[in-house]
């Protein structure tokens, strides 16, 4: 059985102007996303979850990350990436999580753009045009807080109740006038170890 799309989206927001200033260097923010029927829609509760886990993400991870590498031009290009998933009303927030939080989905995003840092992620339920928000970090240095950003979206007819919509987003670029230092410079000021910040 093949993975039930209805459609996909590409989104591409160059920010030019924030804050009244031009920016010396445009943010573009991208997002791929699929509108799928869930495949455990109707089935009651399911135990096992696995084998449409291994059918249908590995679909989804190659199509989105093929999407967003079309749009951006290279992986190497990308500097920021998250993902999202909302499941429609007559499902489990498990099962977009699921699709998103396995290595079937998430490997062909992270090799592709040749990421060190995890994939920031939302999980949340919804109906149609219910907000789809991606949130984003750089891909190889998680305290880097240039490229904490989020992607907010919608697409006005889903996800329907039988339905998941699952993103990738990516960025090129951080916050235009960024002036609030990285994670790094708060633990020098707090005398924390670097290496091992949980250590006082």
């Amino acid at each position: 059985m093949s993975v039930e799309i209805r459609k996909t989206l590409l989104q591409v927001e160059t920010t030019l102007v924030e804050g009244g200033k031009a920016a010396a260097r445009p943010l573009v923010l991208y997002t791929a996303l699929a509108v799928l029927k869930n495949p455990w829609a109707g089935l009651g509760y399911v135990e096992d979850l696995g084998p449409e886990i291994r059918r249908v993400a590995p679909v989804l991870g190659e199509t989105l990350t093929a999407m967003i590498l079309g749009a951006v031009g290279s992986g190497e290009a990308v500097e920021g990436y998250g993902k999202a998933a909302v499941v429609g009303t007559d499902g489990e927030i498990e099962h977009a999580s699921a699709l998103i939080h396995t290595l079937r989905f998430g490997n062909f995003y992270r090799s592709a753009v040749g990421a060190k840092s995890y994939l920031a992620f939302t999980n949340t339920r919804g109906g149609p045009g219910a907000p789809i928000m991606i949130p984003l970090m750089d891909k190889n240095d998680a305290g880097r807080r240039s490229h904490y950003l989020t992607i907010q979206l919608a697409v006005p007819d889903a996800p329907a109740a039988d339905e998941i919509v699952v993103a990738l987003g990516a960025s090129v670029g951080g916050r235009p006038h960024h002036r609030i230092g990285d994670r790094y410079q708060d633990l020098k000021e707090l005398g924390h170890d670097l290496d091992n910040p949980a250590a006082v």
